[in-house]
């Protein structure tokens, strides 16, 4: 090993009596830090708004909002005129009357419903072009938004469109609040397809005048007003029955060289017998002579004498169907606005899905290999003849760094004091201004001595301490932390191994009794001393916990002492001892017993902090990657495996649970309930198998699945408002949670191995 490096140099002394400080490039750089915090946080919760706006879309696109798929059959028609049911296929509200158009003699409109789709619309099309027939295709909204340089195709070529409903759904079944929406977003779907609207309109299941009943009645007036032309047929070729190619030119014909509105239907399920036969059809109607054209033709056609004349009307794209319009302004703006996001969400959703898939498989591996490595490292730490070496008896040096900590200070001097293990306890107070160094002194406890100096910081204040400190091994802990009496004896004993240049303790919540407690509780348990196990088995454990945990003095003066440079010094002298060569290992039986945040406020501000610095520390320590020898263990394990679990698998885990949401909502609410109730059910299997290990209650496991919905939804955010932070360059301070000092060794733990 190498000559040990020097520590950094002491803080400067306080300053004198009355005189003002100036602020410190570190507190002045934390006061613009906290100026930007707010921003951040609603940059990352508009992050996750906006992926679950894509998805919402995404599944409203699908037609599968509220699983309407209600049809109504059989109701009265009392209310509908008599000439309406009995009239042409073409309904319009000419001067506020109800008038219906007939098809001409040998004459057919094609009409074509539910696309468009990709596979069938282009098929369609080319048969149309190859006979030069035009066609009137009655859209589904969604679809066009899904499928726009179709549409866009669709119109080039001739053919006029008109509204199918964005969602495909009974509207006699809707409000006028639904029904109104339907129409404007697939009207808002063409102006960002094709760059215009359309007068024409066809409602899904009502194919001809006769399924207009006293429910659909009002919708059709209403339309008919804002200047719609309902679309009905007098032939339905049925083709998405599959009956037969011959059976859907047989049905699609009329009788008596009668004109005819004909349906087909280029989408909504398999239409290859539609394909076949609609060619077919065109040669058997041409040789029948008769010529085929659109609505917008049958109605110019059939238009009073006296009537001005329908006609095409373009601008600057070429000539339009007559009941085209082009969209412009704000219509126009916002179809295209509507396309961009569809098209985001048509990218982001399978992408979304691939990625969820391999998340889903790293994160129940971790699981496995969490639940294979712990009980191989219990096994293994826990049997007879398991020895670090001769016992670790001589004295060791216990660094207490406190920042006002008065609430707690005493408590954790006199548990120290209690200790059956040798100690000197160096409290180390960082420019504390509620009288903590001034409690620690009145104890007078043995062996106990009060370093003040100048607010610097926390890495600062433990530098400090291992300067005064008399021994070769230095505990280290928090001033808000209690001590079991045999917590130090087990802490010190693998240093045995002349190889170990430090231990990481078992840190429990003390105050889990309230729900946020014990949240953590499980927290801690599971995922902290879980993982610990893990990471020691595979010798390359991240981080030593700030509140418990003991160091050979040469091996942190090696490594440079505690750093500034991050704001978790404890993951980064953690990760520079591995560099440096020593060995991190972990000890359950040493616990250490801290209070927890107590609120929602407190605890964001600190998993903030571990979170954020745990970036900056991998980040500093990136060249870890290309160390080679043993130095370089953590380089080719220790970081991907954190990277993976604790920045990536995180930021994307929410992506699972608002996807699960989406899978409830739009695809299948049973099956995607039952995958979310698997993996709670391998969850709790694993930390009930943590609790095992720790000898913990069971009890506090009833509280897991709320957890899972409320508390670990708040720490993915804190992840992803890291990640923004650390993306954006911010910066933040060593922030100091308020403390109550209600934390204490619980009853019948004291010595217990």
């Amino acid at each position: 090993m190498t000559t040990p490096a020097p520590l950094p140099p002491p803080s400067p002394s306080s300053p004198a009596r009355g005189r003002r400080r100036a602020p410190s490039r570190i507190e002045r750089a934390a006061g613009r830090a906290a100026a930007l915090q707010r921003p951040r946080v609603l940059l990352a919760l508009l992050l996750l708004l906006a992926l679950t706006c894509v998805l919402l879309l995404d599944g409203y696109l699908r037609a599968e909002v509220g699983g309407d798929q209600r049809v109504r059959t059989g109701a009265s028609a009392s209310d509908v005129p008599d000439e309406v049911l009995d009239g042409g296929p073409i309904l319009t509200f000419r001067g506020g009357q109800a008038t219906t158009v007939s098809v001409p003699d040998k004459t057919i409109a094609l009409t074509f419903d539910d696309g468009p789709n990709p596979t069938w619309t282009p098929q369609v099309l080319e048969i149309l072009e190859k006979y030069e027939v035009p066609g009137t295709f009655f859209l589904v909204g969604s679809m066009v938004s899904r499928y726009p340089d179709i549409v866009e195709d669709l119109v080039e070529q001739g053919n006029e469109v008109g509204i199918h409903t964005f969602t495909h759904v009974d509207l006699s079944y809707q409000s006028d609040a639904r029904v109104t929406r339907e129409i404007e977003q697939t009207q808002l779907a063409l102006a960002g397809a094709a760059g215009i609207t359309t007068t024409l309109f066809r409602a899904p299941y009502s194919s001809e005048t006769d399924a207009i009943d006293n429910y659909s009645w009002p919708v059709y007036e209403k339309l008919g007003e804002d200047g719609y032309t309902s679309v009905f047929v007098d032939t339905d070729s049925d083709d998405w029955k599959r009956p037969g190619v011959s059976d859907i030119v047989e049905w699609a014909t009329p009788e008596d060289d009668e004109g005819a509105s004909v349906l087909f239907h280029d989408a909504g399920g398999e239409r290859s017998q539609t394909i076949e036969a609609l060619p077919k059809y065109i040669e058997k109607m041409k040789a029948k002579g008769y010529t085929f054209t659109t609505i917008s033709g049958v109605m110019a056609e059939q238009q009073p004498s006296d009537a001005p004349a329908v006609q095409a009307s373009g601008s600057g794209g070429g000539e339009l169907q007559a009941a085209h319009h082009r969209a412009t302004g704000v219509t126009l703006f916002e179809g295209k606005a509507l396309i961009a996001a569809v098209a985001v969400a048509e990218w982001t959703v399978p992408a979304l899905s691939i990625g969820l898939v391999i998340v889903g498989v790293a994160v129940m591996g971790r699981f496995g290999m969490m639940l294979v490595l712990a009980r191989r490292h219990y096994r293994r730490r826990n049997r007879r003849r398991f020895s670090w070496g001769p016992p670790v008896t001589g004295p060791v040096s216990v660094i207490v760094p406190a920042y006002n900590e008065k609430e707690c200070i005493a408590g954790t001097l006199r548990s120290l004091a209690r200790s059956t293990h040798p100690i000197e306890i160096i409290v180390v107070d960082d420019g504390s201004t509620d009288g903590t160094a001034g409690i620690a002194a009145s104890l007078d406890l043995p062996n106990v001595r009060v370093v003040r100096q100048a607010n610097a910081g926390k890495p600062a204040a433990l530098n400090n301490g291992v300067r005064h400190a008399r021994y070769d091994i230095v505990v280290m802990m928090d001033g808000d932390t209690v001590f079991e009496p045999d917590t130090v004896r087990h802490l010190v004993q693998p240093f045995a191994d002349p190889g170990v240049g430090a231990v990481a303790g078992n840190a429990k919540v003390g105050n889990r009794r309230t729900l946020i407690g014990a949240w953590q509780h499980i927290e801690y348990v599971m995922g902290f001393n879980l993982d610990r196990r893990m990471y020691d088995l595979l010798r390359c454990m991240p981080t030593i916990p700030g509140a418990i945990g003991a160091f050979r003095r040469e091996a942190v003066t090696q490594a440079g002492g505690m750093s500034d440079d991050t704001l978790a010094e404890d993951t980064d002298i953690t990760i520079a001892l591995h560099r440096a060569g020593w060995r991190v290992v972990y000890q359950e039986h040493a616990r250490a017993w801290t209070e927890a945040p107590g609120s929602l406020k407190q605890l964001w501000s600190q998993r903030y902090r571990w979170s954020y610095g745990t970036m900056q520390a991998l980040w500093k320590h990136r060249r870890s990657l290309t160390d080679k020898g043993p130095s370089g263990r953590f380089g080719r394990i220790g970081m991907p495996l954190v990277v993976l679990f604790q920045v990536v698998t995180p930021v994307f885990a929410p992506l699972i649970d608002v996807f699960t949401v989406y899978s409830m909502i739009f695809v299948d609410f049973r099956a995607a309930l039952l995958a979310w109730l698997a993996v709670l059910g391998v969850q709790l299997v694993c930390a009930a198998y943590a609790f095992r290990l720790d000898r913990e209650r069971y009890r506090y496991l009833l509280m897991m699945p709320l957890q899972q919905l409320a508390y670990r939804q708040m720490m993915y955010l804190v992840l992803i408002h890291s990640c923004v932070t650390a993306l954006t360059g911010g910066r933040l301070r060593w922030q100091k949670l308020k403390r109550t000092g209600e934390v204490g060794t619980p009853a019948g733990t004291a010595g217990t191995g």
